[in-house]
């Protein structure tokens, strides 16, 4: 998608730090742990890879940088500075352009977030999951509400948009529990939040709970009732859901995020990182040594690059347009497509019917009710 009178195609910048420091309890980087890290080292890499990727896509125009990975907030700031400055002399920076960070709620990550924002990092993204003590302990977190809190405070002093997630539809949560811990979460005063029900995905220790009997499902009756109770408080409290899982008040929606969900071009840099640009699929070596040696032989970290065919871009297209309130406009998923958008117009015709999704030009959306059935509507609707 081209930015109206720039004529240059819009970019977001993912960048990946791989490392944990010691055994992290938030993401399956476990491998990755290092006590040590050569810093100047990585810093040289992470920029080469990054380099390489805006040879692959000059003209365009950058509207977001996004530090994610391991534990990225445990990059030194001066490997930050030196990204977000080498991605300022590759690419024209849209106004305003939007640099994200994710960071775990410890004292330790909290303590760098000054520098951090000296850096250049103008948004963070806090991985609070609960306001629950017990409820942290459950989903294996290893900092509790008050340091997790602490964070969310010194967060907001040091960045001008803050965002935090939480999980609901726990075991044995109530709906009074959930509007509590909601209202609190709103208390805040944050632009941004990512709210989303507990799932159960293969190969978990919570999928492990499952298989043993020890960990109930989420009655779906109740799982609609809370997300509906979501929706309700979110929208009084001036953070209407703008995507299925995420709320922010007009402006403060995750940009970056925007552009996955909106099929926009997006490079990735260092171990592991993903991307699409210029009509291909990329993906980096995962383990940091095996990054480092493609690197030093290619130039580059990438192991696949493989073009998409124009039928699967549009199917791509459409699973993540059809996330967002906004929706998604056919026409342009007819050019992906290179012929007719690959909507079922049989499905599409009884969803309307049912008040579940509205065609409105060439505008499709699925309706608030329609969210709560997103995967069945996706699965009916989209011609795969």
């Amino acid at each position: 998608m081209t930015e109206k009178g720039t004529g240059k195609e819009s970019l977001a910048l993912y960048i990946h730090w791989p490392f944990c420091v010691s055994k992290c309890p938030y993401c399956d980087f476990n491998s990755h742990v290092r006590e040590t890290v050569d810093q100047a080292a990585w810093r040289d890499a992470l920029l080469a890879d990054l380099a390489h990727e805006a040879e692959r896509t000059r003209g365009h125009r950058l509207s977001s940088i996004f530090f994610g990975g391991g534990t990225p907030s445990l990059m030194p700031p001066a490997t930050v500075a030196a990204l977000i400055e080498a991605a300022g002399r590759h690419w024209t920076m849209h106004d305003g352009v939007e640099i994200t960070l994710e960071a775990n709620p410890s004292s330790v990550e909290a303590a760098r977030f000054a520098d951090l924002a000296r850096a250049g990092v103008n948004r963070v993204s806090l991985g609070l999951q609960s306001l629950d003590d017990q409820a942290l302990r459950f989903l294996g977190r290893a900092h509790d509400v008050t340091e997790g809190l602490d964070a969310l405070a010194t967060a907001q002093r040091n960045f001008r948009r803050v965002s935090f997630d939480l999980i609901y539809a726990l075991p044995g949560q109530g709906e009074n529990a959930w509007r509590a811990e909601l209202a609190r979460a709103l208390s805040f005063g944050t632009g941004h939040l990512s709210l989303y029900q507990l799932t159960i995905e293969p190969g978990t220790r919570f999928a492990a709970l499952a298989a043993k009997g020890e960990l109930p499902e989420c009655d779906p009756d109740h799982g609609a009732r809370l997300y509906e109770v979501t929706q309700e408080m979110t929208e009084a409290g001036g953070l209407p859901a703008y995507e299925i899982s995420n709320h922010a008040r007009p402006g403060e929606e995750s940009r970056h995020n925007l552009a996955y969900w909106r099929y926009l071009s997006y490079a990735g840099v260092g171990p592991g990182a993903h991307g699409r640009r210029g009509g291909a699929f990329t993906r980096r070596h995962r383990k940091p040594e095996n990054w480092l040696k493609a690197l030093g032989r290619n130039g580059h970290g990438i192991e696949e690059e493989t073009p998409i065919a124009a039928a699967d871009r549009a199917v791509e297209a459409l699973l993540m347009g059809l996330r967002l309130r906004e929706g998604v406009d056919l026409a342009r998923i007819a050019d992906l497509a290179g012929g007719d958008a690959p909507i079922n117009r049989d499905a599409l015709r009884r969803l309307e019917q049912q008040g579940l999704a509205r065609l409105e030009g060439e505008r499709l959306r699925v309706l608030p009710p329609g969210m709560l059935l997103l995967d069945r509507i996706l699965a009916d609707l989209v011609r795969v």
